[in-house]
């Protein structure tokens, strides 16, 4: 969606509940030392790393348990140049 100043990405939703929005325009700049967003990595996050460093982006850790043993998350850099992590339980 183009919007005066910006271009904005919104993410899929049902009804009128929307589940994020990334924004692109002045003095939006993309960083790996910005805010840590964690999307869900469907069931199992693999699926999706496998396809980030094919599109451009770079895996900083690959697929790691959490520390309480409940599910994995990983953390990569788009093609854009920001930090994302993904979680899953699997």
């Amino acid at each position: 969606m183009e919007i005066p100043g910006m271009e904005m990405g919104i993410f899929p939703y049902k009804g009128q509940i929307v589940t994020g929005v990334i924004i692109k325009g002045e003095g939006y700049n993309p960083s790996p030392d910005g805010v840590g967003i964690y999307l869900d990595g469907g069931d199992n996050l693999q699926t999706i790393l496998d396809k980030v460093e094919k599109n451009g982006g770079k895996i900083l850790v690959s697929k790691t348990a959490h520390a309480d043993g409940n599910g994995f998350f990983a953390l990569f850099l788009d093609t854009e140049g920001n930090k994302l992590g993904l979680n899953s339980p699997n």
